[in-house]
C-alpha cells in the first residue's frame, strides 16, 4: 500500500490526514517488546514509529524528502492527542510523545476525521461588462442573448461584402466603463483562470470569493518597481526599518575580506534572529487565513512544475499588496542566504535551508484553525516557493494580456452596418441552453443555408442587373459559398440555361465592299520555303 497523489481541491489536508493515518496503521511494524520485566504483544517503541513514518513521509509525493525527524515527532504527538496511537497502558490525549523507548500501540479503532463543514462561499461567478450592461448579476449559465430572425434582405445586407458591394456604415460607442466594471473583469477572469488551473467545477469549497480584493490585484500588477517589487502606496504599512536593513545585510552578505563586515563572533546570527522575531510575530500569516486552502490545493500540483507555478502565481496576486512585498523581500532573502557560500552557519543543528524552511514556514502559511498537517504543507510549500521564488512572483503575462485585451475590446467602438441594428425592436432576452452535436450540425447546415440560398435567388431573379453584373455577382457568390452555389447549379448545363446567348447573324458579303469585284485572282507567292 503506497501513499497515493491526493490531488488539489476542497478539503485537501483532511484527506491527507486520513491517507496517512490509514498507511500509519495498516503498515508500521508490531512486534512484542519488554518493558520492566513485563512482555507486551503487538507495540512499537517510539523511536521505532518516528523511523518508519519519518521515511513514509519522505518518499511521499505528497510531503517530499524535505520533511525532518523533529516534523516526524510533531505528527505523532498529534496522532497521540487525536487517539490515533495510545501507550501501553491505554493512555492519550494529555501525553506528550518524544524521541525514545516508550511503548506505543494502536487502539481498535482509530477514527478518520470527518470533512469540515463551511459556510456556502458564493457560487455566482461575476460576469463581464457587455455592451449596455445593467447593474444586476447574471450567472455564466444564463447569458441573455437576443433571438434575431433574419430574412432575405437582412442576409443580402450583411453579405453584400461577399458578393462585391460595402454598404455604408456607422461607428458605435460602447459604454463607458466605470472603474467598477474593469475591477469585475480582473476579479472574475482572474477567479476563472485559477479555476481552470486547479480543474475543478468551483472555486467555492477552496475559496471565499467575497474576499478576494479586485483592488489588490490590480495594485500587485501594475505597482512595482524595476525588479518585479510592490511598491505600496501607505509607506505606513512598511517593513520597519531595522528589519529591512537586517534581511538586506544577509541578503548582501559581503566577503570576509571586507573591512565594512562586522568581524564579533556570532552578529550573522543575531541578525538572524532580529528577522525571524518579526516575522514570527506578524498576526497573519503573509499568505493570509483565508487563502489556505487556496494554497493547500495547489500543492497537489507540485508534479506538474508548470501548472503548479501558473497556479501560485493567480494566488499571489490576491494577496493583500503589503503581504506581497513582504513575501517578496523574505523569499529573496532566504533564497541569497541558502546559495550564499561565503555565509557562516547560521545553526549548528540544522543546515542552511532546513533552517530557513522550519523558521519561516509558519508566518508564512499556517490555518486560523487547526490543522494537523499544516507544518508538513507548510514546509512543503516554502521549499517548492524557494526554488520557484522568482517565477511565482511575477505578474502572469499571458493573464495581464488577456485581461487588457478584454477591457480594450469593450471600450471599443463597433462598425454596424444596415441591417445589423435591428436589436432595438427585438423582443426580450432569451437564453442559451446546450444542444446535441446532430442539433448542431441540422442548425448550421440549413440554419444558415436557407437564406444564403434566397438570396441567390434574388441575384438570379433581378431585371435591373445587366448579364455582365449578375455573371459577376454570381461568380463571386459561387467563391463564398460553394455549397449553396452548386446545389442551385449542380451541372454545368443547368448554370448555361441561365445565360442562354442568342446565335450571331452572319454578316452578309456586300458586292460594293470590294474594290475590284470581276478582277480575276491572281495568285501570289508562297511565303513558304
Amino acid at each position: 500500500m503506497e501513499h497515493r497523489l491526493v490531488g488539489p481541491g476542497p478539503y485537501r489536508a483532511t484527506k491527507l490526514w486520513n491517507e496517512t493515518v490509514e498507511l500509519f496503521r495498516a503498515r508500521m511494524p508490531l512486534r512484542k517488546h519488554r518493558c520492566r520485566l513485563k512482555s507486551y504483544e503487538c507495540c512499537f517503541t517510539a523511536a521505532e514509529a518516528v523511523d518508519w513514518l519519518h521515511e513514509l513521509l519522505r518518499c511521499s509525493q505528497n510531503f517530499g524528502p524535505e520533511v525532518t525527524r523533529k516534523q516526524t515527532v510533531q505528527l505523532l504527538k498529534k496522532f497521540l492527542k487525536n487517539h490515533v496511537i495510545e501507550d501501553i497502558k491505554g493512555k492519550w490525549g494529555q501525553e506528550d510523545f518524544e524521541d525514545n523507548r516508550h511503548l506505543y500501540r494502536f487502539p481498535p479503532s482509530s477514527p478518520l476525521k470527518p470533512y469540515p463543514k463551511k459556510p456556502p462561499y458564493q457560487k455566482d461567478v461575476i460576469k463581464f461588462p457587455g455592451w449596455n450592461d445593467s447593474p444586476a448579476d447574471t450567472s455564466q449559465e444564463n447569458i441573455p442573448v437576443r433571438p434575431v430572425v433574419m430574412n432575405s434582405e437582412m442576409w443580402f445586407k450583411r453579405h453584400s461584402i461577399a458578393i462585391g458591394e460595402v454598404p455604408a456604415c456607422r461607428l458605435v460607442h460602447r459604454r463607458q466603463l466605470t472603474e467598477a466594471h474593469v475591477e469585475e473583469i480582473w476579479k472574475s477572469m482572474t477567479l476563472s483562470y485559477l479555476q481552470k488551473i486547479l480543474g475543478l467545477d468551483s472555486l467555492e469549497e477552496v475559496l471565499d470569493i467575497k474576499l478576494v480584493n479586485s483592488k489588490f490585484i490590480i495594485h500587485n500588477v501594475y505597482s512595482v518597481s524595476k525588479q518585479g517589487v510592490v511598491i505600496l502606496d501607505d509607506k505606513s504599512k512598511e517593513l520597519p526599518h531595522w528589519v529591512l536593513s537586517a534581511m538586506k545585510c544577509l541578503a548582501n552578505w559581503p566577503n570576509c575580506s571586507d573591512l565594512k563586515q562586522p568581524m564579533y563572533l556570532g552578529f550573522e546570527k543575531d541578525v538572524f534572529k532580529t528577522i525571524a522575531d518579526y516575522y514570527s510575530h506578524l498576526k497573519e500569516p503573509l499568505l493570509t487565513f483565508h487563502l489556505f486552502d487556496a494554497f493547500v490545493s495547489v500543492l497537489g500540483l507540485l508534479q506538474k512544475e508548470k501548472m503548479a507555478v501558473e497556479a501560485f502565481q493567480i494566488c499571489c496576486l490576491l494577496l493583500p499588496p503589503e503581504n506581497r512585498r513582504k513575501l517578496q523581500l523574505l523569499m529573496r532573502m532566504m533564497a541569497r542566504i541558502c546559495l550564499n557560500k561565503e555565509m557562516p552557519p547560521l545553526c549548528d543543528g540544522f543546515g542552511t535551508r532546513t533552517l530557513m524552511v522550519q523558521t519561516f514556514s509558519r508566518c508564512i502559511l499556517c490555518s486560523k484553525d487547526e490543522v494537523d498537517l499544516d507544518e508538513l504543507l507548510a514546509a512543503r510549500l516554502v521549499t517548492f516557493l524557494m526554488d520557484n521564488y522568482q517565477e511565482i512572483l511575477k505578474v502572469p503575462l499571458a493573464l495581464q494580456t488577456s485581461i487588457e485585451e478584454r477591457v480594450a475590446h469593450l471600450r471599443r467602438v463597433q462598425i454596424k452596418y444596415p441591417g445589423a441594428d435591428m436589436d432595438i425592436t427585438l423582443s426580450a432576452p432569451s437564453f442559451c441552453r446546450q444542444i446535441s452535436p446532430e442539433e448542431f450540425e441540422y442548425q448550421r447546415t440549413y440554419g444558415s443555408q436557407e437564406p444564403l440560398a434566397a438570396l441567390l435567388e434574388e441575384v438570379i431573379t433581378d431585371t435591373k442587373l445587366s448579364s455582365k453584373e449578375k455573371k459577376k455577382k454570381l461568380k463571386q457568390f459561387q467563391k463564398s459559398y460553394p455549397e449553396v452555389y452548386q446545389e442551385r447549379f449542380p451541372t454545368p448545363e443547368s448554370e448555361a440555361l441561365l445565360f442562354s446567348e442568342k446565335p450571331k447573324p452572319k454578316t452578309q458579303l456586300f458586292m460594293w465592299a470590294l474594290k475590284n469585284p470581276f478582277q480575276p485572282f491572281q495568285r501570289t507567292r508562297s511565303f513558304r520555303m
